[in-house]
C-alpha cells in the first residue's frame, strides 16, 4: 500500500488512479525532480535574463545532450539577434534626434 500524493489516502501500489480523489498517479513525475526544472520556469527565466539561463537547461535531468545543445544553439542565436536589433534601433533613434536638433 502506498499513500495517494494528493489526498494522503491509502491506495494499492499497483494504482494509476487514486479512487477516493479520482486523480491520476503518473509514476513519471512522482520522482523528486526541483521546481525550477518545470518548463514554465525555463521560459520565463529565458525570457527574463535569456542565456544566463542556460545553467537551467544544462542541468535538467530529463533532457538529452542533443536537446541540451539545440536549445543552447537557439537562445544562443535568438539573443544575438536581439542585441543586433537593439543596436540598430538605437542608431536609428541617434540618427531621427539627430534630425531634429
Amino acid at each position: 500500500m502506498k499513500k495517494c500524493l494528493f489526498c494522503a489516502e491509502e491506495i494499492q501500489d499497483e494504482a494509476i488512479k487514486c479512487r477516493f480523489c479520482n486523480e491520476f498517479i503518473d509514476t513519471a513525475h512522482t520522482s523528486k525532480i526541483k521546481w525550477y526544472f518545470s518548463s514554465s520556469v525555463i521560459v520565463v527565466a529565458l525570457v527574463s535574463v535569456g542565456p544566463f539561463a542556460l545553467p537551467l537547461v544544462w542541468f535538467h535531468p530529463l533532457y538529452n545532450r542533443v536537446t541540451k545543445i539545440i536549445l543552447t544553439i537557439i537562445i544562443i542565436g535568438f539573443s544575438i539577434w536581439l542585441f543586433i536589433l537593439t543596436k540598430d534601433i538605437y542608431v536609428t533613434l541617434m540618427q531621427q534626434f539627430k534630425l531634429i536638433s
